[in-house]
């Protein structure tokens, strides 16, 4: 955030070790060796966890994240010091820095949370040894991983975020906060307004837990599909979360500003689930695929490793590009104007405050948020079109209405996330009112439908859903019914 006509930093300069120039090669080689060897390791045992069922225990289900972590760890640092190591250029870019470090302290942080986590599970293992199945049971792992990425994840950005916001100079003004103009909404219906943005906000989260509980609770729905679906259910609780709830204090308080740091971390989370909730589709679109076109391989083909691996890789890509974009926005300077019309801090908002140049900014949302876009989307596309052609080769009403059943929920979700979108920006007239509306269709409308889609539109759901009420009503008539104990005479 530096004004135009002050020199900026473009790159550093890394000494490296201090290794003497006869000794680089005999280096070099001793640590490729040992990278080899970390990522072939500890590839290795991901390997075997995976394949090995008698390995899915808690232990090694934080094992291999820890695993993964060492990889990734290792991945940040080395292959760039051998690099510099070998073509002696000691050169590294100011975002290349500020990435490596952001993952850097990512993994630190993420390596002391599950040592910690596997800590806790031999402390039961040991100490609670007939309760540990109930202990650790599968919620809880995953819990305490998620909880392990999410911290890791905000102590990274926030400690970027502080020392890109240092690497100012001195005698430069700062942008200590901004203020968001909210929705064009006239004084008098700020209380209607405010009450049905809270109800669909509380419909959402509670609507996405549940499905998300059913999910968890019902073993009948521990299949890919679902599990695709609690991710999306999780982002879709995470991305309203990260708009709504100061939307609405603001509307309450009719205190409009926001800091500098937070407005930098609601734009990351933003553009985090929204580009997960992209690549999640996708992902559910090609289970639906494989399901239907190629149903005797369905379970050789969707297997849990690949699951895994299609989720994370949809965490990796998402949080990368909205690395990428924060990191970008938070060089350009914002001198007087400091009034964001939205309600949220949108990045086409801010690019118009800043009074630096944006061209990079610009290119990169075009090349990397368009790729990032149109590559889910053609998944998406490309299954729907292969699932139609083999449906209407051989059309039967059986097979119609098993395709449907099978895809009927999620070609809902795809229609309304997609074609809201396109409807708002092709057939609007007004450029504020079509960046509010879709913002207001992807962070409020569409989170909370989702759920009702799924549940409305799935019998799997709704089986899964009067169990879990036939059991409530159970465990209610025996908290009030109590059984009473016979007791039996000897003569």
């Amino acid at each position: 955030m530096r004004p135009e006509n002050q020199s900026s930093v473009s790159q550093f300069l890394l000494l490296g070790l201090p290794i003497p120039p006869g000794q680089q090669g005999m280096f070099f080689t001793l640590f490729l060796g040992m990278y080899l060897t970390t990522v072939l390791g500890n590839l290795l045992i991901i390997l075997l966890i995976r394949l090995d069922s008698r390995l899915h225990t808690p232990m090694y289900f934080f094992l291999s994240h820890l695993a993964f972590s060492d990889i990734s760890l290792s991945s940040v640092i080395v292959p760039k010091m051998l690099t510099n190591m070998q073509t002696q250029v000691q050169s590294i870019s100011y975002v290349e820095c500020m990435i490596q470090l952001y993952f850097f302290m990512l993994f630190v942080s993420l390596d002391s949370f599950l040592l910690a986590v596997m800590a806790y599970d031999r402390y039961v293992a040991i100490c609670h040894p007939l309760h540990y199945t109930t202990i650790m049971r599968e919620g809880l792992c995953v819990l305490l991983v998620a909880g392990s990425w999410i911290l890791s994840c905000g102590n990274a950005l926030l400690h970027t975020l502080l020392l890109v916001r240092l690497m100012r100079p001195e005698n430069q003004s700062s942008m200590s906060q901004f203020l968001l103009l909210g929705l064009p909404i006239s004084p008098g219906q700020q209380g209607v307004f405010f009450t049905l943005f809270l109800g669909m906000y509380l419909t959402t989260v509670l609507g996405n837990l549940l499905i998300i509980l059913l999910i968890r609770l019902d073993s009948r729905l521990h299949t890919p599909m679902y599990f695709f679906l609690s991710h999306l259910a999780f982002s879709d609780i995470s991305l309203s979360s990260v708009i709504v709830p100061k939307m609405l204090t603001n509307m309450q308080t009719q205190v409009q500003s926001i800091s500098y740091v937070e407005c930098m971390i609601q734009l990351y989370f933003f553009m985090l689930f929204v580009s997960l909730d992209s690549f999640l589709l996708a992902v559910m679109a090609y289970d639906r695929y494989v399901a239907i076109c190629h149903p005797l391989h369905y379970t050789s083909i969707m297997r849990e490793g690949l699951c895994v691996l299609l989720v994370a890789g949809s965490w990796i890509l998402s949080c990368s590009n909205a690395l990428l974009h924060t990191l970008l926005l938070v060089r350009l300077s914002f001198c007087a104007d400091n009034t964001i019309t939205h309600f949220f801090c949108d990045l086409a908002a801010l690019l118009k405050l800043s009074c630096s140049d944006t061209s990079l900014n610009e290119l990169v949302i075009f090349t990397v948020g368009g790729i990032l876009f149109f590559l889910p989307f053609g998944i998406i596309l490309g299954s729907y079109i292969r699932i139609g052609t083999i449906i209407f080769r051989a059309p039967s009403t059986k097979r119609l209405f098993k395709a449907f059943s099978t895809c009927g929920s999620h070609l809902s979700v795809v229609s309304l996330y997609y074609g809201t979108a396109a409807g708002v920006y092709f057939f609007s007239s007004s450029w504020d009112s079509k960046d509010i509306l879709a913002s207001v269709i992807y962070t409020v409308v569409t989170p909370m439908l989702n759920p009702f889609i799924y549940s409305l539109r799935n019998r799997d759901i709704k089986q899964a859903l009067e169990m879990c009420v036939h059991r409530v009503k159970f465990f209610k008539q025996q908290s009030v019914n109590p059984p009473v104990a016979v007791r039996s005479t000897g003569r």
